[in-house]
């Protein structure tokens, strides 16, 4: 199984940048989106049921804000929506779909803002989705969480981390939040494969030419199980693709 995820910053903008190209090229069996920024209405007609796919989307109660989408060549076993929580749910943070004992979730972790004005729902975000993946594995399941987490864990992660040590993303409470859930018994399978390595980023500034300089951060992340670790044969970002200021990065499980 092929599982990519992309946060693509507002799904109509996307598909005027080239999604839909990209989209049929990408060889994937589940794509995850963050960001839609559409009600089912607006999203364009070409993703509503797109051939060889089944599609599901949880947009925000607010126009043109948050959502995410799940798209799978196999028809789901069960889709599920939210966290049980309407300060993330009315905001379309979170959709899973199971496919026999795999739950494949997109998430759009909430941002914590300038001055932290988000961090305590950030924080309480982040607590209850690893207590929701943590249960489902207890019960036998296991999970790839793809998705924007808005986290940047470790300095690695970000371009200039003695410059952002007070940004929304590499808050300490964020990171700790970020440990915590792989304690809880998932692995960062990216970065597991690249240890060590700096400069590999999922999101730029549009400012200041921050992508051409490579100036990014790493908060865009397909995490999974600890029980599905031996699957994973690859796990990588592509920087190449354009379209929104995050990239597509992906996963594969034998």
């Amino acid at each position: 199984m092929r599982v990519v995820t992309w946060n693509v910053n507002g799904i109509r903008a996307a598909c005027d940048k080239g999604f839909l190209d990209w989209f049929q090229a990408s060889k994937a069996d589940v794509v995850c989106l963050q960001e839609i920024k559409a009600t089912f209405d607006k999203v364009p007609e070409a993703l509503r049921a797109p051939k060889g796919w089944h599609a599901h989307f949880h947009p925000a109660k607010k126009p043109g804000y948050s959502g995410t989408a799940l798209f799978s060549r196999d028809k789901p076993d069960e889709v599920w929506r939210g966290l049980g929580d309407a300060r993330y749910d009315d905001e379309g943070r979170v959709l899973g779909a199971r496919f026999g004992s795999l739950h494949v979730v997109s998430a759009y972790f909430p941002n914590s803002q300038d001055g932290g004005r988000r961090l305590d729902l950030k924080a309480d975000f982040c607590r209850d989705i690893t207590k929701k993946l943590a249960a489902l594995r207890k019960a036998g399941s296991e999970v790839v969480l793809c998705g924007d987490y808005n986290i940047a864990h470790e300095p690695i992660d970000l371009a200039r981390p003695n410059d952002n040590h007070e940004s929304p993303g590499f808050f300490p409470r964020e990171r700790e939040a970020m440990t915590a859930f792989l304690a809880a018994g998932f692995r960062d399978v990216f970065r597991e494969r690249h240890p060590g390595e700096g400069g590999h980023y999922t999101w730029w500034s549009y400012r200041s030419a921050a992508r051409q300089r490579n100036v990014g951060w790493r908060i865009d992340y397909t995490c999974v199980g600890a029980g599905l670790a031996a699957r994973v044969r690859d796990a990588w970002h592509e920087p190449q693709v354009h379209g929104s200021d995050h990239c597509p990065v992906g996963v594969d499980l034998k």
